[in-house]
C-alpha cells in the first residue's frame, strides 16, 4: 500500500511540475476587473466571445519569462481568429518591473497588473507562476496550467475552442 501511494504521489507531482490541467470540466470565469498597464480596465465579461489565454507570471518568475516568446508566437498565430492573451502581473512584482518587461520584449497583448492579489485569489488563490488558464467564447475555464504548458497541446485546444460556434 505505502508503494501504491507513493507512486501516486510521484505521478501527481510530475503532473504539476509538467503544467498539466489541474481540475475538472468547464466552469465560469471569475468575475474580475484587470487594470491594464495604460491605466484602462478590462473585465472577464469582456472577454466572452473569444478564447482567451489569462497568464498569470511575474518577471521575477524563470519560467515565466522563458516561455514568454512561446505565449507571444501564441497570441501572434491565433489573434485573427478571435484569440487573444491576458498577462497579469503577480501582486509582488514591482510595477516598473512590468511595464520596463512589457515595453522591451514588446508584448503585442494586453498586461494587467494584480496589485492587491484579488484578481489572482478570484482565480483560484493563484500563488504559483507561471499558471496559465484557456477560457472558451462562453467565458468558462476549461483548462488550467501550472508551469510551462505543452503549448502543441495548448495550440490543439484553441483551435478545437475557436471552432467552436
Amino acid at each position: 500500500m505505502k508503494k501504491i501511494l507513493t507512486a501516486t504521489a510521484v505521478v501527481i507531482a510530475l503532473a504539476v511540475g509538467a503544467g498539466v490541467y489541474l481540475g475538472t470540466g468547464a466552469s465560469a470565469a471569475p468575475a474580475s476587473t484587470f487594470v491594464l498597464l495604460d491605466g484602462s480596465k478590462k473585465s472577464t465579461e469582456d472577454m466572452k466571445g473569444k478564447v482567451t489565454l489569462v497568464n498569470f507570471w511575474a518577471t521575477s518568475c524563470v519560467t515565466c519569462v522563458a516561455e514568454m516568446p512561446k505565449v507571444i508566437a501564441t497570441y501572434d498565430k491565433y489573434k485573427a481568429r478571435g484569440y487573444d492573451t491576458l498577462a497579469v502581473a503577480m501582486s509582488y512584482d514591482p510595477p516598473s518591473y512590468v511595464v520596463n518587461f512589457a515595453e522591451t520584449r514588446k508584448l503585442p497583448f494586453k498586461v494587467a497588473i494584480d496589485n492587491t492579489g484579488a484578481v489572482a485569489k478570484a482565480w483560484g488563490d493563484v500563488q504559483l507562476t507561471p499558471t496559465t488558464y484557456v477560457v472558451n467564447k462562453r467565458g468558462e475555464i476549461v483548462k488550467r496550467y501550472v508551469g510551462e504548458p505543452d503549448f502543441a497541446e495548448l495550440h490543439k485546444l484553441i483551435e478545437k475552442l475557436l471552432a467552436e460556434a
